[in-house]
C-alpha cells in the first residue's frame, strides 16, 4: 500500500488537466508535478487518496527529450505556467491530445483533431495582468494551489512595461507607507494591481480596500506616467469585500481615461476595466478567423451569437454574413457591444441582454430558425436548457467556441444526439506555457428543417417585451451583481417578486417541511432587486 513520501518508480503516460503527467500505480491514478509523457521518474508521493495520487517528480531515470531548462527564475514555485520545462513542439501535441482524448472519452466521438494552432510568440503575450499585493510589500503571483503571493519581479508572458508600472507601484507604497491588504484580517489598503493593454497603450487599475482618496495620489500619477509613457490612465477600483473577486463595483478615476482603444480583426474595440477581452491578441485573431471558417458563411445567413460578450465574434462574423444577433447577460457588455458596432459602422448586428438558455428559447418561439448559430461559453459550458434551444432553432451549422475540453466534449455529446454531426476540430494555443487550450469544433445537421424561415430581421421588428417581462432569475442575479456588486439567491428574488405581485412558480423555493422559517431577503438586496426588475421592465 504506497504511503505519503514513498518514492515510486513510474512512467508517464500522458498529460492531465493542469498540465501535470499522468501515471498508474497499482491501479490508481498518479499525478505527478514535473512529469513529462514518455518519461521513467523516481517519483516522490505528496498526497495518498482513496481514488488518486498527487506526487512530484524525484529524479530522472529515463528523460524525455522535450525536456529543457526552464526560463524563469520564478517556474514552477509561481501558479502562472506548467509547461516551461517542455519544448513547446511537445506543449502542443500534448494540448491537441487533451482535446482529442476528451473528445472520445466523454464526448463519444471519433472526432479527430489534426492540428493545433500555435503562437508564433510564446512570450510577453498577456494584455491583461492582475497582480495580487501581500504585506512585505510583495507583488506578484499566487504560488500554485494557494493564496501565498509569490514576488514576481518580471514575468515572461507580460509585457515588459508591467514590471516597470509594479516596481513604481512598490515605491510608492514604501514611500508613503501604504499597507498591503491582509486577506485573513481583512485589513491593509492595496489588494491587486490591475493591467490592461492595447497595441500601444496601457491602463493602470489599482484594487483597493478603501473608499477613502489613496495617500499619495498625485505622486503615484507622476511615477506611473514616468514608467509607463503610453499610461493611458489610471483608476481605482474600490473592493471592500471579503471575496476573491478582483474588481469591486466603485470605480473612479485619478487620471486621463479608463478605457483602451485597440483593433482586432482590423475592428476596433473599446475596452473598459472590467470588460472581457482575450488575453492574447494574435491567438484571438487566429481562433475568431478559425470560427468565421467553420461558420462557412457567404453574405446571406442569419447568425446567433450567444455569450458575446462586448461583440468580438460577432462583428467579426457581421462583416459576412446577412445578419448577426448577440446574446449576452452583462448588461454594460451588451452597451460595449451596441456602441462597438457603431464605431465600426456595422449595421447588420444587434444585442439582446439576457442570459443564452433565455434569449435561445425566446428567439425560438418568435419563429426565429437561424442558419448558424455560434457559442463561446464560460469554462462550464452550455447548460441542458441551451442545447435543446440550439436544437429547437434547427440551425444548419453550429459553432462551438470553447476554453475548456471537458465541458465542450460533453456539450458535442448532447448535440449529437440531438442530430448534429460533429465534423471538424481544431485546437487553438491561446495561453502558451500554461495549460490551457482553446478548441473550435463544427458541428452540421444532417437534415435542414423544411419549414425553416429565411426573412429579413431586425429587433425593431420583433416582440421582445415578452423578453423583458420575463427576466430570468439568473439575469436578475446577473444585474444586481454589475450594478451593486452584491450576490443575491433564488430565494430572494421569488420573495420580492411576491411583494411585486409578480407571479412565481408554484411552491418555488418554498419549504417542503411544516412551519419551516426561511431567511428573509435584507432591504440592501431588495432595493437592488427591486432596481434590476424594474431594468427589466418588470415592475
Amino acid at each position: 500500500m504506497p504511503k505519503k513520501n514513498d518514492i515510486v518508480r513510474l512512467t508517464i503516460e500522458r498529460c492531465g488537466l493542469a498540465g501535470e503527467g499522468i501515471s498508474r500505480l497499482d491501479g490508481q491514478v498518479v499525478f505527478v508535478s514535473g512529469g513529462i509523457p514518455g518519461e521513467v521518474c523516481d517519483v516522490q508521493l505528496l498526497k495518498v487518496g482513496k481514488t488518486a495520487i498527487w506526487g512530484r517528480v524525484h529524479a530522472l531515470v529515463d528523460g524525455s527529450p522535450a525536456r529543457v531548462a526552464a526560463d524563469c527564475p520564478y517556474y514552477p514555485k509561481c501558479g502562472g505556467c506548467q509547461f516551461r520545462h517542455m519544448r513547446y513542439s511537445a506543449e502542443l501535441e500534448a494540448k491537441r491530445r487533451r482535446v482529442e482524448d476528451a473528445l472520445r472519452r466523454i464526448g463519444g466521438v471519433d472526432l479527430p483533431v489534426p492540428e493545433i494552432l500555435g503562437a508564433e510568440n510564446t512570450l510577453r503575450y498577456r494584455n491583461k495582468v492582475q497582480l495580487p499585493v501581500a504585506p512585505g510589500p510583495r507583488i506578484g503571483f499566487f504560488r500554485a494551489r494557494s493564496h501565498d503571493v509569490v514576488n514576481v519581479e518580471d514575468c515572461l508572458l507580460q509585457p515588459e512595461t508591467a514590471s516597470a508600472l509594479r516596481r513604481a507601484v512598490l515605491a510608492w507604497m514604501l514611500e508613503w507607507g501604504v499597507p498591503a491588504y491582509e486577506e485573513e484580517t481583512h485589513t491593509g489598503l492595496l489588494r491587486h494591481l490591475y493591467l490592461r493593454f492595447s497595441r500601444t497603450q496601457v491602463l493602470c487599475c489599482l484594487v483597493v480596500n478603501s473608499a477613502k482618496p489613496l495617500p499619495g495620489e498625485e505622486a503615484l500619477v507622476s511615477a506611473l506616467r514616468a514608467a509607463a509613457p503610453g499610461l493611458a490612465g489610471v483608476a481605482v477600483s474600490v473592493n471592500q469585500e471579503r471575496t476573491n473577486v478582483v474588481l469591486g463595483r466603485e470605480l473612479r478615476s485619478l487620471w486621463g481615461h479608463p478605457w483602451l482603444d485597440d483593433t482586432l480583426c482590423g475592428l476596433t474595440f473599446r475596452i473598459s476595466v472590467p470588460s472581457f477581452y482575450q488575453v492574447n491578441r494574435d491567438q484571438a485573431e487566429v481562433l475568431y478567423e478559425q470560427a468565421l471558417a467553420f461558420a462557412g458563411l457567404t453574405g446571406h445567413e442569419l447568425v446567433l451569437d450567444l455569450y458575446c460578450g462586448i461583440g468580438t465574434i460577432s462583428l467579426v462574423m457581421a462583416r459576412r454574413a446577412g445578419k448577426v444577433i448577440g446574446a449576452e447577460i452583462v448588461p454594460s457588455a451588451v452597451t460595449d457591444a451596441k456602441a462597438n458596432a457603431a464605431r465600426n459602422g456595422i449595421t447588420n448586428a444587434d444585442f439582446l441582454c439576457g442570459d443564452a438558455g433565455t434569449a435561445a428559447q425566446h428567439l425560438a418561439m418568435q419563429g426565429l430558425r437561424p442558419d448558424v448559430i455560434c457559442v463561446d461559453p464560460p469554462r462550464k459550458g452550455l447548460s441542458a436548457e441551451v442545447c435543446d434551444a440550439i436544437a429547437d432553432m434547427t440551425p444548419a451549422r453550429v459553432v462551438y467556441v470553447s476554453c475548456d475540453p471537458a465541458t465542450l466534449a460533453r456539450d458535442v455529446r448532447r448535440l449529437h444526439e440531438s442530430g448534429y454531426r460533429p465534423e471538424k476540430a481544431v485546437a487553438v494555443d491561446m495561453f502558451p506555457r500554461t495549460a490551457h487550450v482553446e478548441t473550435v469544433v463544427l458541428l452540421s445537421k444532417g437534415e435542414i428543417d423544411s419549414k425553416k424561415i429565411r426573412v429579413e430581421f431586425s429587433l425593431e421588428d420583433m416582440d421582445t417585451s415578452g423578453f423583458q417581462q420575463g427576466a430570468t432569475y439568473e439575469q436578475i442575479k446577473g444585474r444586481v451583481l454589475e450594478q451593486t456588486g452584491l450576490k443575491v439567491s433564488s430565494l430572494y428574488i421569488s420573495q420580492i417578486k411576491r411583494k411585486c405581485g409578480l407571479e412565481v412558480g408554484q411552491s418555488y423555493n418554498l419549504s417542503k417541511k411544516e412551519n419551516a422559517k426561511q431567511p428573509q431577503c435584507p432591504p440592501e438586496k431588495e432595493k437592488a432587486i427591486r432596481e434590476a426588475m424594474k431594468y427589466f421592465g418588470m415592475i
